[in-house]
């Protein structure tokens, strides 16, 4: 169908074609994911997320308690101005 389904009749003739394009459907060698690489990769980006949150967590307690731009910029790896421009909003 090329065109959006505007009627009801349109709308289940549609919904048709889609039912029996899944229960026809055969998967091929290549369709199908490893789920163990799935899960890894679905677990480490959740750990780089928490990583990143920990990070936020810990630049706002430091600013809480004083500790300068320039300082919290040498534990992350760079400058005090670009740790300001990249975190301030964030623990704002």
């Amino acid at each position: 169908m090329s065109q959006i389904p505007r009627t009801v009749d349109e709308i289940r003739k549609h919904a048709d074609e889609l039912a029996a394009r899944f229960e026809d459907y055969q998967p091929m060698p290549g369709d199908e994911q490893d789920a163990q690489a799935v899960a890894l990769l679905r677990e480490a980006v959740h750990e780089r997320s928490a990583a990143k949150q920990r990070v936020i967590d810990a630049i706002r307690a430091a600013r809480t308690s004083g500790m300068p731009w320039p300082a919290i910029g040498a534990f992350v790896g760079t400058s005090g101005e670009a740790a300001h421009q990249r975190y301030a909003d964030k623990v704002a």
